[in-house]
């Protein structure tokens, strides 16, 4: 549990670091994290490798990771779910897309929460659907759904899904329990499927806030879609496995219906890992949690005195969403790299007078990209 090891991904083809490859820029944009896995999960995998054969295997036959997620969602959300409700996808960006067509039609609208990240963004459009913004609004130093514009757009007989990102990417807020009942009773209200996408729930840093999965609510118990996995909190994003849990019957078979013919069954390894992660691997996340909040602190501190920079401090996630707009300057993501720096663009996620920046990282890496902001 070194959470300080730097660990050399240069020649590992990965993805958030081939992007600035040859250029002496810092990358802390795509959101995996720089933690090596926990060793239960590269000891599971070792064993899984070493034994020789990797046929198929059906994830809904695996009863291990089933038992795994239920337990864990017993453990750290106090919610009781049965396992049939689990449905295995290979990410939650196919899992919303499997939404969209689950639950629309041809020229149908989606709601959707923004800023959001561009996978989810693009989901409508991909499937011949109406994207609708839903503003997230300041309030006294948080972040919050705009439920005035919510209700309104709602209120069109063409909205047919809302999509949510809870905690929020990319602003880090967690939806509370009050703010969740008002979404139900809108959903409710107006005959919305909501589809909650929970990647970043095991990750909630303030702590004050409380993750409440959208389908625990009995309000939406019929009536939407939980997207979860392993993937972020865990850094396993790189295989493939992620599961939604949809309590209705109903609204299930219209998922798995969907889905079928499309979306390839989730990684064997990806099995193994999320059992291992969600059974055997508590005292390496609650370390994770306490590391990622000193993170959190330090660039909320260092941030705040970056003349132009404003940063509000995220409830949840390892993400940071910086307000740039007092630079004065066109284009903050080019101001970033032209000092060394590669956060995502706040273009990609609708509003170009932003950056995020992942904080999962060692501490002297963090503190070179304060040093380098700074120059």
């Amino acid at each position: 549990m070194d959470f300080d090891q730097i660990i050399d991904r240069r020649e590992s083809c990965s993805f958030k670091w081939n992007k600035y490859a040859g250029k002496d820029i810092l990358p802390v944009w795509v959101a995996d994290s720089e933690f090596k896995c926990a060793q239960p999960i590269l000891d599971v995998l070792h064993q899984r490798v070493e034994h020789g054969l990797l046929g198929y295997t059906l994830p809904a036959q695996y009863e291990p990771a089933k038992i795994a997620i239920k337990d864990w969602l017993a453990r750290r959300h106090d919610w009781q779910i049965n396992t049939d409700w689990i449905v295995w996808t290979p990410g939650v960006v196919p899992a919303f897309n499997v939404a969209c067509k689950a639950y629309c039609e041809a020229g149908d609208k989606v709601l959707v929460q923004v800023p959001n990240y561009p996978p989810l963004l693009a989901a409508p459009g991909l499937n011949q659907l109406q994207r609708v913004d839903i503003p997230t609004l300041e309030n006294e130093g948080r972040w919050e759904l705009d439920f005035e514009a919510l209700e309104r757009e709602a209120a069109d007989p063409k909205a047919k899904l809302l999509i949510l990102c809870n905690p929020m990417n990319p602003v880090g807020a967690v939806f509370s329990e009050a703010e969740l009942q008002q979404v139900a009773a809108i959903c409710e209200r107006h005959n919305l499927v909501l589809c909650s996408d929970e990647i970043h729930c095991d990750l909630v840093l303030d702590e004050q806030a409380r993750h409440i999965p959208a389908s625990k609510l009995e309000r939406l118990k019929h009536n939407s879609v939980t997207l979860m996995a392993a993937s972020k909190t865990f850094n396993i994003a790189g295989l493939g496995t992620s599961f939604a849990i949809i309590p209705d019957a109903r609204v299930r078979q219209q998922f798995v219906q969907a889905a079928m013919g499309i979306v390839p069954w989730a990684n064997v390894l990806g099995l193994y890992a999320t059992e291992a992660a969600f059974s055997q691997c508590d005292d390496w996340y609650e370390a994770q949690l306490t590391y990622l909040r000193g993170n959190r602190d330090y660039l909320m501190q260092e941030v705040n005195q970056i003349p132009g920079l404003k940063l509000l401090a995220p409830q949840a996630t390892f993400l940071a969403w910086v307000d740039a707009s007092g630079l004065g300057v066109d284009n903050p993501q080019s101001w970033c790299e032209e000092r060394g720096v590669g956060p995502s663009p706040g273009a990609d996620f609708g509003d170009k007078q932003f950056f995020r920046i992942n904080f999962a990282c060692p501490r002297s890496q963090l503190e070179q990209v304060i040093q380098r902001l700074k120059a």
